[in-house]
């Protein structure tokens, strides 16, 4: 038998708004009231219908979250930050897995915005102009977490990405290295592309040292892409000394690559990678990593997305969060 608010008002001998306030927590109730309508719902086991309150209040409190790869620990860490936030808050989550596919990404919005959310977080690598159209024509407000969209219209919380790569790349040529390489991922990222490729440019000019496109890899976030770019690199006539990763994942292939070719990390072979997730510890010798704070990321989002919500007043749309390089096995003391 499905229980209505109905039910509890006539069990409780209350009208169905003293129910109402006694279940959304309004302190505007009498504690003997409050008490009678809390037994009755216990006793015949009501849950409040979510949707049905939706109408009432034009609020569903959920919250629709976009994630490129939900088996990812990079996004896994990121998606944290969000439902813990969230959970304070009292926002319930749908959670949906994108595969960073553009259709996918466009039908999971659409998707969304029809199951009534109050708002959206989203995380994609390549924020083009469609979705950015799609973005400006939500009826509701839409956060980017560990994402770039490059006319910074839509409110979005990340690191320094360009820093940090151009700190990365002049850590080892400080230590002497001319032959740096960079495995970046896909370029059609628009971190990757407009972010990391040009940290990386910037510190090789201000050294001083030629810009080789062959040192540049592309291909995806993955170990076994980091194992193709290995191949590509250790094959050069001018085999690169020491490689920044643009990812965890694709730091260990290159790592292991390097290592069955009987190379010693980090005295024949420096490595740097840029996540900080937990990989970074299950491998030996453990990585050096940029770290970016992927659960702050993730919690300072959801958070600014709340503001958004109910319109609070935000001081600043565009959150830059900090960054640093945490020094591990995979470099060189600079002692």
């Amino acid at each position: 038998m499905n229980i209505t608010i109905y039910d509890v008002a006539r069990e409780a001998n209350v009208s169905m708004a003293t129910v109402s306030r006694v279940v959304n927590g309004n302190p505007n109730v009498k504690p003997t009231t409050r008490k009678k309508v809390l037994e009755v719902i216990e006793r015949l086991e009501y849950r409040p219908n979510a949707v049905a309150r939706g109408l009432a209040s034009k609020k569903t409190t959920t919250v629709g979250v976009i994630i490129p790869d939900i088996s990812s620990i990079f996004y896994g860490e990121l998606a944290r930050g969000i439902e813990d936030i969230a959970t304070m808050y009292k926002y319930n989550i749908i959670l949906s897995n994108s595969d960073q596919n553009l259709n996918k990404e466009l039908h999971l919005l659409n998707t969304m915005l029809g199951k009534q959310v109050d708002g959206i977080v989203f995380m994609g690598g390549n924020i083009n102009e469609e979705l950015r159209n799609e973005f400006n024509r939500s009826p509701v407000p839409i956060v980017l977490a560990g994402s770039i969209e490059e006319t910074g219209s839509v409110p979005s919380v990340n690191i320094d990405y360009r820093q940090a790569s151009f700190d990365a790349v002049t850590e080892f040529i400080d230590k002497g290295h001319k032959k740096v390489a960079y495995a970046i991922g896909s370029l059609n990222d628009t971190i990757n592309r407009d972010q990391k490729l040009i940290g990386y440019k910037e510190a090789l000019e201000k050294a001083g040292l030629e810009y080789n496109e062959d040192y540049v890899v592309e291909g995806d976030d993955s170990y076994d892409s980091g194992l193709e770019a290995w191949v590509k690199l250790s094959q050069m006539n001018e085999r690169p000394t020491a490689v920044v990763a643009g990812h965890d994942e694709l730091a260990l292939g290159i790592m292991h690559g390097a290592q069955d070719q009987g190379l010693s990390i980090p005295n024949d072979l420096e490595v740097i990678s840029s996540d900080d997730t937990r990989l970074t510890l299950m491998v030996r010798p453990q990585l050096t990593s940029i770290v970016q704070p992927l659960y702050d990321i993730g919690a300072v989002a959801m958070r600014l997305l709340t503001k958004l919500m109910n319109k609070e007043k935000v001081d600043e749309q565009t959150v830059v969060l900090p960054h640093r390089i945490e020094y591990r096995g995979t470099t060189k003391s600079n002692s």
